[in-house]
């Protein structure tokens, strides 16, 4: 017999969306807080930059909202965009309550406001930060606050395999019911209840053989609810971070766009500038013209990297403002007081997602997702530096109010099958899960990355339906593993971007053809919503799609 748990809400994923929401809901629920590594794991914990607000007097909601449309080129849902904007404020104050340690500026060797810094595609600083480790510092804090909490249970080291729905077990009307969990310590899968599930998982970019995200980011919560039903919306949408270190054994340190933010010059070998004629706003453009304007150099002129510059700044300005970032550097024998850093583009950040509402509602009642995870209408076809963690803690606490606003279920638990592990084995051919992952990064990266083309994503889907096939095929006849369960989801994700892409006909954002080099201009902007064979529409209340189908 493995452990049944039963708790009001099942949270997956421990980064800035799950803890937000862990910390504002009512604490009279019984929480489970789930991590599939640590609960420091995820993406949040890297993250350098900051969170964009509007806190400057000289700022205002109007032109961080204009920001934020004219970034994502058309397909942003501006009621959307509003709504998160106007509670920026909101969430920074909270966390400054909760002791997060965001940087002042000094004036006459004190402390004043607090130093707000610029990014791509803002027109005015408005991104409050910890120096060059935000994220670091809001996990800290965040994580304290959640371990004070006698109602939230964490559970380490656990990953999801499968939701479990009222229509796995021919139950009407639809709704969650909880989850598979793989115990990775144990190796035993649990089965996890609950009234309320919150996918909190974070991104895919792992699917790519290059990038920032730490292993975790396989995708998981997206693939999961696709299995079980949900619509998935503009995965075509990959960011790629503009600038990683460049370095055999840097693995996917990124350099911040707050480097840029602060004046620094992205150079080719022989010292010259190229964004300047690419974009009036040179470096401070948005990150797909920049992603796209570097691999465009290196591809033109076969480089293995470009070169990012800030040491004509004065030492202790580098110093002070980009500890992290310089120490890491150093390590890798780059002094970036002195010399530029080599960089190179690196999938980042998933801008579709899970179809959901502003409450975080899902298509099945009861699911809920948050964060990168979902698709929430707020990055269109590119999202702009820093509204990452913002849209994490702001749509953090909007599920939370509308979970509050509905009391804990008191009807008894239905009672759920067991994980069957009765007619499958342990694998002797795990070298079959290596070469999978590997061969799935490869073409994924080279067919389905910056640039593309009809025939590469036609190439790229033949390679995923039979990569697809094999691993199904593995997975019914084997125990699971942890790597078994990402490669699962990775596969499942690396279809729907290849499939997203395929669908537009256009390139807007960060999807880029060869073949339709132009936005269509003959209709509005939609959005690429790909529903599942298993697909219900919920029968309890409604969702507004994010746009109209492709």
């Amino acid at each position: 017999m493995t452990p049944t748990h039963k708790y009001d809400v099942l949270i997956f994923g421990t980064g800035a969306a799950g803890l937000t929401l862990a910390l504002q809901l009512d604490p009279r629920y019984n929480i489970a807080l789930v991590s599939k590594g640590n609960i420091r794991s995820g993406c949040t914990w890297y993250a350098q930059g900051g969170i964009s607000a509007v806190i400057d007097p000289e700022d205002s909601i109007d032109s961080h909202v204009a920001d934020t449309l004219n970034a994502g080129a058309g397909l942003c849902r501006e009621s959307i965009v509003r709504y998160v904007v106007e509670h920026s404020k909101e969430e920074i104050d909270w966390l400054i309550g909760l002791g997060v340690p965001f940087t002042h500026t000094e004036e006459n060797n004190k402390k004043s406001a607090y130093h707000l810094t610029r990014e791509g595609g803002h027109s005015h600083r408005r991104v409050i930060h910890c120096k060059d480790a935000t994220g670091h510092a809001l996990s800290r804090t965040l994580i304290e606050r959640v371990k004070e909490r006698s109602n939230i249970h964490i559970f380490e080291n656990h990953i999801a395999i499968d939701l479990i729905t009222a229509a796995k077990l021919n139950q009407s009307p639809q709704r969650v019911l909880g989850a598979y969990v793989h115990n990775k310590k144990s190796g035993h899968t649990e089965t996890f209840q609950a009234n309320k599930v919150v996918l909190a998982s974070g991104g895919a970019s792992k699917v790519y053989l290059y990038t920032s995200n730490p292993d975790e980011s396989t995708g998981d919560g997206i693939a999961m609810a696709w299995r079980a039903g949900c619509r998935i919306a503009n995965m075509e949408f990959i960011q790629f971070h503009p600038t990683c270190l460049y370095h055999p054994h840097a693995k996917s340190f990124l350099i911040s766009e707050a480097v840029r933010g602060e004046g620094g010059h992205l150079l080719l070998p022989d010292g010259t500038r190229f964004m300047t004629k690419v974009d009036p706003r040179a470096e401070l453009a948005p990150r797909d013209i920049v992603a796209r304007a570097i691999d465009h150099e290196m591809k033109k002129r076969g480089l293995d990297c470009v070169y990012l510059d800030i040491s004509f700044k004065p030492e202790e300005f580098i110093k002070s403002h980009f500890p992290t970032i310089y120490q890491n550097c150093l390590k890798f024998g780059f002094d970036i007081t002195k010399q530029p850093i080599p960089v190179v583009p690196a999938a980042h950040y998933t801008c579709g997602g899970i179809v959901t509402n502003q409450y975080g509602q899902t298509d099945i009642d009861g699911l809920y997702a948050i964060g990168e995870t979902a698709c929430t209408g707020m990055h269109g076809a590119n999202r702009m530096a820093s509204n990452s963690l913002l849209e994490c803690l702001v749509f953090g606490a909007s599920a939370a109010r509308h979970i509050n606003s509905r009391k804990p279920s008191q009807e008894p638990f239905t009672v759920l099958p067991e994980w069957d592990e009765s007619r499958v084995t342990d694998s002797d051919e795990e070298i079959v899960v290596a070469h999978n992952w590997d061969e799935l990064r490869h073409f994924m990266w080279d067919y389905v990355g910056i640039v593309r083309s009809n025939k590469r994503l036609e190439r790229a889907m033949r390679r995923v339906n039979l990569l697809a096939h094999e691993i199904f095929e593995y997975y019914s006849n084997f125990r699971v593993t942890n790597d078994l369960i990402e490669l699962r989801n990775l596969v499942d994700v690396a279809e729907l971007i290849i499939r997203s892409a395929m669908a537009r006909k256009e390139s807007r954002g960060l999807h880029y053809t060869l073949n339709y080099p132009k936005p269509d201009e003959s209709k509005p902007p939609q959005d690429t919503i790909l529903i599942p064979p298993t697909y219900r529409a919920p029968e309890t209340y409604t969702i507004e799609d994010v746009s109209a189908s492709v």
